[in-house]
């Protein structure tokens, strides 16, 4: 007899910079958390559809435009809350502003309805919110061990690391985030990176030339 899955995983890119959302679920409950919804969210309902699953929880990794902007209609479709860290609010209120710089339209996003905490359970599947302020002050990577599996935004890329240059970020707060909160994860977890392909923690610790682990 097959194993069951433990979890039900998928990832892809969404809204007009591509950022990678990604929808974790129990394959039991059908619970599911959307993490990064930042655009396309016809498509992510259309995900959920298709899987019967009911969305509990969205949930941002920081609150950059590109990684929020459908967070508005998968609560209106959906009634799922919105959370982020409470250090990312000045971004979120300023999403107009971020979209104007950007040349994006702007659509118009709820209030969250409530703060993510450091090593604040998840909705599912056994993840936790781990606070790894320096792409923002309020960036937040999403951790399941179970599962080696870390989301982490725009901190940490494929042999590279998140921006520091835009407001509140700081290159001496995200190498440590790095050092202290990420590369002590199992080597083999694999980081769905925020934009772009994939990587391993394993690699970035010994290749990575920005933070290298050892």
């Amino acid at each position: 007899m097959s194993q069951q899955p433990t979890m039900l995983f998928k990832t892809f890119p969404v809204g007009p910079l591509q950022c990678n959302c990604c929808i974790i679920a129990d394959p039991v409950t059908r619970k599911a958390v959307v993490i990064d919804p930042g655009g396309d969210a016809d498509r992510i309902l259309a995900e959920l559809e298709a899987n019967n699953l009911t969305l509990v929880s969205i949930v941002h990794t920081h609150a950059h435009l590109d990684h929020i902007l459908a967070a508005g209609e998968l609560k209106e479709a959906t009634g799922a809350p919105i959370k982020l860290h409470k250090e990312d609010q000045f971004l979120w209120d300023s999403v107009e502003w971020q979209c104007q710089a950007f040349g994006v339209p702007y659509t118009p996003l709820p209030p969250p309805d409530g703060w993510l905490e450091d090593e604040e359970p998840l909705a599912c599947c056994g993840g936790t919110a781990r606070h790894t302020p320096g792409h923002t002050p309020g960036s937040v990577s999403f951790v399941f061990e179970d599962h080696k599996l870390l989301v982490a935004g725009d901190t940490l890329f494929r042999r590279s690391i998140g921006r520091t240059d835009l407001p509140g970020g700081d290159y001496e707060q995200i190498a440590r985030s790095i050092l202290d909160k990420l590369y002590s994860l199992d080597e083999d977890t694999r980081v769905i990176t925020g934009h772009g392909p994939s990587t391993t923690i394993g690699e970035e610790i010994r290749e990575n030339p920005f933070v290298r682990g050892r």
